[in-house]
């Protein structure tokens, strides 16, 4: 096992993986790590024309990038997904796990173990799946980055939101586990936890929402997906070679005590 005093400095220029990358947010931290000079796996599951679009987007702007099917959630899938990344692109130095998929309310008085066991098979099992899938490679290149992303909502502790809350803190406690397992790798791993940032699931949300929510932000706004993307690139530069095991948020303050 490669040392802590030992262990290299990624190339973190490398690969990029960025899971439910086709739309939202995804779609925006995989242009903003190409800008970066990171060849970019844009994942996704469903929206094959989307994320065809963002991958152009990426080319056009001078950058490199192809899109790969997967079902994150699938073991044989993410298995075959990160060989195929690294036979188009090369070996995976940087994973940014974002795939998500529905949230439904799920009021604690009404909550089943299914509706835990939806959530956790995205923010834990998934998480888990494409960690194993990229150690090997990063450990033979002398380190990498893992950056997940959480949620505010951990701090909000919405109701109707349980199973979600629930998931989204086992998913941060990963990344703590993580950190102190792969820091002697060189593996860095953190969590960006936003707030409310609206994308186009979100299409529906009033002008009277989006004004409820911001009143309640100390800056003043609702967060851009830019905001997300710009607190990713940080957490894979090497300026933050010293980071890991972190939680950052990225809600203008939002829930501050």
């Amino acid at each position: 096992m490669t040392s802590a005093a030992t262990a290299t400095t990624p190339d973190t220029a490398g690969t990029a993986l960025v899971t439910g990358a086709s739309r939202g947010l995804g779609a925006v931290i995989a242009r903003r790590l190409a800008a970066e000079g990171h060849p970019v796996a844009v994942s996704y599951r469903s929206g094959a024309e989307a994320a065809r679009e963002v991958v152009a987007d990426i080319r056009a702007a001078g950058g490199t990038a192809e899109a790969f099917a997967a079902d994150v959630t699938d073991e044989t899938a993410v298995t075959g997904l990160v060989a195929d990344v690294t036979a188009r692109l090369g070996p995976v130095t940087t994973l940014v796990v974002n795939a998500t998929g529905p949230q439904p309310e799920s009021d604690p008085t009404t909550v089943t173990w299914d509706d835990h066991l939806a959530q956790l098979t995205f923010f834990v099992k998934s998480p888990t799946l494409l960690m194993r899938a990229v150690l090997p490679g990063m450990r033979e290149r002398g380190g990498g980055r893992i950056v997940q992303i959480g949620s505010d909502i951990v701090e909000r502790l919405l109701p109707d939101m349980s199973a979600y809350v629930a998931a989204k803190a086992a998913q941060h406690s990963l990344t703590e586990c993580w950190a102190r397992t792969l820091g002697p790798y060189g593996v860095t791993v953190n969590t960006v936890a936003p707030g409310w940032i609206p994308v186009e699931r979100h299409a529906s949300a009033t002008p009277e929402s989006l004004a409820s929510y911001a009143a309640d932000v100390p800056l003043g706004r609702i967060g851009r997906p830019e905001d997300v993307a710009a607190a990713v690139a940080f957490l894979v530069s090497p300026e933050a070679a010293f980071v890991t095991g972190e939680r950052i948020k990225v809600n203008g303050g939002h829930t501050l005590g």
